[in-house]
């Protein structure tokens, strides 16, 4: 008996921390329900209509005995104009999103793609009342629109600072995903800085917040209840949410927002180059420590960065003072600037380290980012690729100086890589290309088992690749 009661506060302890264990996990899991109470009023639903042209079926007699169920089944399937009758009906498509107030007087920041080209905006406020909206703008490059609805004294979201997130930190959402209005979701950032293709002005949040589509254009918020980000796009292979989401930070949703407010249109920094990644090959053919920063594969003549003495070649390391570690950084800084305002640029150039000052140009039109860039014989057996010198035609349709066009591609190097005929080769081994002839002598004197450099433009775009010489 004496051994047992030895044991007493040995049991006593456990039982103590059996129960401590879930109190002190309860503790450390947030808990959402203020942050939702305060938030969901100023969190609304967005349905749009936009008018399609008629589909007319008045003389298609056949279908004229058929159940209405199953004859706007056959009519929804026909292409437009089917039946040639003067009679029709407008169709309209409807599609469903979110969104937030950000003022009392009701301006709502929403995503681009849940308005454009709607003919109809509607807002559903969270006591069901519903509200047309007036489009102040839109911004697809950032996929931000601004939209205004008539009130007084509406409920509004505390904005917070997207630029103090780190990975690991809870967020919600709040939104209407598949029409179910003011649904919650959690999760946390899975990082920050995110680049996407086609989206290279947004440093995209990742989350694992479950989204869905109606989630678009709806709110992301920090513990404090702060709005960091708007819920953009998913990345998925089956149409639904996988665990990969995107948010806008909301500090570049609100330059957009009070430029918009201000003038209806942004205004971005542009340099006017086409950059791509560095990898360790190209790294090493650059005299690079490690894979980082921009090349420069191709500069915009009589641009913004041309005029400031940027070249083809070029490495860039750090723009402002910012290190630019992956090249898609370098638009996220470019497009923060106004145009008009100075940047010095550290690059590398032959492998040496040089400062670059320029002024920021303002970027063209959608689309027109790269206007005016657009991509005799003899043979490297070597490379394995046959090629000829430039015509001036040539030369100025491709706005360079010089550089060799490719003939024909022999098995050997130049066909691993993927060279085909009509490629315009400018740089070898960090060299500029002239002509046919100085091709051929550099292509003689490359060095074997190390990385090589090459520039090729096809079809008016640039790009360098790398490869080894084995023998």
């Amino acid at each position: 008996m004496p051994r047992l009661k030895s044991y007493l506060p040995i049991f006593a302890a456990v039982l103590m921390l059996g129960q401590a264990v879930p109190a002190l996990a309860e503790a450390q899991l947030p808990d959402f329900t203020q942050l939702v109470e305060q938030a969901s009023p100023a969190v609304v639903n967005i349905s749009t209509t936009q008018k399609l042209p008629d589909r007319k079926v008045s003389n298609m007699p056949d279908l004229e005995g058929l159940p209405p169920g199953l004859r706007d089944f056959f009519e929804r399937s026909m292409p437009p104009g089917i039946g040639g009758g003067q009679g029709g009906r407008q169709r309209e498509a409807q599609s469903l999103g979110s969104g937030f107030i950000i003022s009392p007087d009701g301006y709502i920041l929403t995503n681009n793609h849940v308005v454009a080209d709607a003919d109809e905006i509607v807002v559903r406020l969270s006591d069901r009342s519903e509200m047309k909206a007036k489009l102040i703008g839109t911004d697809p490059r950032s996929d931000v629109a601004l939209l205004k609805i008539d009130g007084k004294n509406l409920p509004v979201l505390k904005l917070g600072k997207s630029q103090d997130l780190k990975a690991g930190q809870w967020v919600v959402a709040i939104g209407s995903p598949f029409g179910f209005d003011h649904t919650v979701t959690q999760g946390i950032i899975s990082a920050i800085g995110r680049s996407l293709p086609n989206e290279s002005y947004v440093p995209f949040i990742q989350t694992d917040v479950p989204i869905n589509p109606g989630n678009s254009g709806g709110p992301l918020f920090n513990l404090a209840g702060e709005v960091v980000g708007i819920n953009s796009q998913i990345y998925t292979r089956s149409g639904g949410f996988m665990g990969v989401s995107f948010a806008i930070p909301i500090d570049v949703a609100m330059d957009v927002s009070n430029q918009l407010k201000a003038g209806g249109k942004v205004s971005r920094g542009w340099l006017g180059v086409v950059i791509q990644e560095v990898n360790k090959d190209l790294a090493e053919s650059f005299g690079l420590e490690k894979p980082a920063g921009a090349l420069v594969a191709q500069v915009l003549d009589d641009g913004p960065a041309a005029k400031g003495g940027l070249q083809v070649g070029d490495v860039i390391l750090s723009m402002n003072g910012q290190p630019i570690v992956m090249s898609a950084d370098l638009p996220h800084l470019v497009g923060a600037l106004k145009a008009g305002s100075k940047a010095t640029l550290e690059v590398v150039r032959d492998g040496k380290r040089k400062t670059l000052d320029l002024t920021v140009g303002a970027i063209p039109d959608e689309g027109k980012e790269m206007a005016g860039l657009t991509g005799a014989e003899q043979s490297s057996n070597r490379l394995g690729v046959a090629v000829a010198d430039l015509s001036d035609e040539q030369k100025k349709a491709n706005d360079i100086k010089g550089g060799v066009i490719i003939k024909d591609v022999q098995d050997g190097p130049a066909a691993l890589i993927g060279l085909q005929p009509g490629d315009v080769i400018t740089h070898l081994n960090n060299q500029a290309i002239t002509d046919a002839k100085q091709f051929t002598e550099i292509a003689k004197a490359l060095p074997k088992n190390r990385s090589v450099s090459m520039r090729v433009l096809r079809q008016g775009r640039a790009s360098f690749i790398t490869f080894k010489l084995a023998e």
